[in-house]
């Protein structure tokens, strides 16, 4: 709602750049869509070691 709000005054204010922000937008999104992927991967990835060196401990801990 924020967004659109943002670019309901960008309208007002310079209705050129607010259309080509909204040629735009959705091209800056598919290009940075292969980031997201890769930062979902990594965050993944992070969890999975994190749980590995933390097992140790936790199955100490249920003893």
């Amino acid at each position: 709602m924020v967004k659109f709000l943002l670019w309901l005054i960008l309208l007002v204010l310079c209705w050129p750049l607010a259309l080509l922000a909204l040629v735009f937008y959705p091209l800056v999104w598919l290009l940075l869509l292969p980031f997201r992927l890769v930062g979902i991967a990594v965050g993944g990835v992070f969890e999975l070691v994190g749980a590995l060196i933390c097992l140790p401990g936790r199955m100490l801990a249920r003893i």
